[in-house]
């Protein structure tokens, strides 16, 4: 029989309450361990602890999956303690609630393994120049930083530091990522407060000046002590795993644009930090600006990070916790606001600080995020500058349809053998699934060979693609799941041409098993059947045939 493919589809409105989506989109969320601000809120001092620990980091990591986030930033390293057995610092307060215990389990470990099984990308982030304020240094004792390395460290404002002018300290913070880095399965280290304290002007680093300034001004001094801690971090984490991401949240303004001034806040003269540098010279592959401003301090700013990314990733960070919350409050739409610009402006994502915010749907954030920026999932963009070339498609996949399921195998192919990479699952109601187009991604970062995707909610799909994905990013060419056949016509979604007169129509299930026979009318039909996908056969009064694929969606 002659070869007809018709699509007929239902058509999405795109209206400002459901914008298009991007198929490749940072969507980042801070979780923040000190003081238990975002978790754990429970202690771990006994197994029920444990227990309830895991279990709440567990819901935020579901809320944030549910919401088509990917990219977790966790705070690893807090003020001169740690959340993992490290042999530099110790245990932080916020696990246990003491300083230095052990909490019975390796958090980061759990973290890590969590955010793998969800498909987001977790990235380790360190606090780097606070050492601890006077009562948390008293608390670590002996394990502080300050009494095992002394000279490194500057008090300042009842608070101590590490002295970024000392060429130990680049040292020391890079051990600790190297450790962290060797140890664990990590995406990223996500640098914090990597600059100067608050007036730092003030900051009592005149005798590291007079041994290392090298007849450089005191301000260029500290600029190139912060770039060089970046570099060496930078250089041994990739020295190690070339594919871990190397990030830092500086300050949100970088200095006073031509039109609009940053009132004396700003990254590159109030604490030092030369950010655009970092990018230039390639030793940052994102930053993740803390931008949390209204107005003309957030859009003229937020526009020069972006021309000025050098090719890396500029993802604003968003202040949320200024939302309806305590003497701020912020309208929930200054946050909408930010998101449109920065997507129409060609921003490489969002990142939102806090996660609290975020599960307490803080004025209808999460339900906005989810309902209308993030309706579907994105992925993380390729990391191209540090390798762009694709791995092999996978091979020998089958797909197989079940009432409430659709199942799917596939194989490595050989060439790939020696690399470790993840799959990305699309589905779409035309053919061929469009890979390009983030709404008919299914599934990112899903590590085994096998995946089975329920149909029960209603989103049901006719064509799957697969592709494999290594840890740079790079995306193979799609292998296609299934295909229309040669006499197939295909009817996507709730609609059926009327039967010629006399024919007989088959109903059979996905699987092709029969299910009934009928002479009634196309719109009679579809009333009978439920959500599922159908094949249909119209038997002709002369004995030939049209085989035809009905998708029955939840929207009828």
């Amino acid at each position: 029989m002659q070869r007809i493919i018709i699509i007929i589809s239902l058509i999405t409105i795109f209206t400002t309450n459901i914008l298009a989506s991007p198929k490749y989109e940072i969507r980042a969320a801070w979780i923040t361990t000190i003081g238990g601000l975002d978790w754990p809120t429970t202690k771990a001092t006994s197994e029920y602890g444990i227990k309830r620990q895991k279990e709440e980091l567990c819901r935020q990591l579901d809320m944030l999956k549910e919401a088509n986030f990917n990219t977790v930033l966790f705070q690893t390293r807090l003020r001169g303690d740690v959340i993992y057995p490290s042999v530099y610092e110790t245990f932080a307060e916020s696990l246990s609630g003491k300083t230095g215990r052990n909490p019975g389990y390796d958090p980061l470990k759990f973290a890590i393994e969590e955010c793998h099984k969800r498909g987001m990308e977790i990235h380790a982030w360190m606090v780097c120049i606070p050492a601890g304020n006077d009562r948390q240094v008293k608390l670590l004792g002996k394990q502080s930083v300050v009494k095992k390395k002394p000279t490194i460290c500057i008090h300042f404002k009842r608070a101590w530091y590490l002295d970024p002018g000392n060429p130990e300290t680049a040292k020391y913070l890079a051990s600790i990522a190297k450790e962290i880095t060797m140890n664990y399965d990590i995406d990223g280290i996500h640098l914090d407060y990597i600059r100067y304290p608050e007036n730092g002007e003030n900051f009592p680093d005149r005798k590291t000046f007079r041994k290392y300034g090298k007849g450089k001004s005191l301000a260029q001094w500290r600029r190139d002590n912060i770039t060089s801690i970046v570099k060496t971090i930078y250089n041994d984490v990739k020295s190690i795993k070339p594919w871990v991401k190397v990030s830092s949240s500086p300050v949100g303004k970088y200095n006073d644009t031509r039109r609009y001034s940053s009132k004396g806040w700003n990254a590159y003269n109030a604490v030092y930090q030369d950010a655009k540098l970092w990018l230039e010279t390639g030793i940052h592959d994102a930053i993740f600006p803390m931008m949390y401003f209204r107005n003309n301090h957030f859009y003229p700013f937020a526009l020069d990070w972006e021309e000025n990314k050098h090719g890396r990733w500029v993802v604003p960070g968003l202040g949320i916790y200024f939302l309806k919350h305590k003497a701020h409050e912020w309208d929930i739409n200054e946050i909408m606001r930010q998101i449109h610009f920065i997507r129409r402006n060609g921003l490489d994502g969002q990142a939102f600080f806090r996660n609290e915010f975020l599960m307490k749907n803080t004025c209808g954030l999460t339900d906005s995020l989810k309902c209308r920026f993030y309706a579907y999932p994105a992925a993380v963009p390729p990391m191209v500058w540090q390798d762009s070339i694709a791995p092999e498609q996978p091979v020998n996949g089958v797909i197989s349809f079940r009432n409430d399921s659709v199942m799917i195998n596939w194989e490595k192919a050989d060439s790939s053998e020696a690399e470790e990479l993840t799959y990305r699952i699309y589905a779409s109601d035309f053919y061929p699934v469009d890979t390009n187009d983030g709404k008919n991604i299914i599934c990112l970062k899903h590590s085994s060979n096998s995946f089975r995707y329920s149909t029960n909610d209603g989103n049901i799909k006719r064509f799957w693609a697969i592709t494999a994905t290594d840890r740079y990013g790079n995306e193979s060419s799609p292998l296609e799941l299934n295909r229309p056949a040669d006499d197939e016509r295909i009817i996507s979604v709730n609609r059926l041409p009327e039967a010629p007169e006399g024919c007989t129509v088959v109903v059979n299930d996905v699987t092709g098993m029969e299910l009934f026979r009928t002479k009634c009318s196309s719109d009679e039909l579809i009333k009978k059947l439920h959500k599922g996908i159908y094949s249909i056969q119209y038997v002709l009064t002369d004995g030939k045939q049209e085989n035809i694929t009905l998708i029955i969606s939840e929207h009828r």
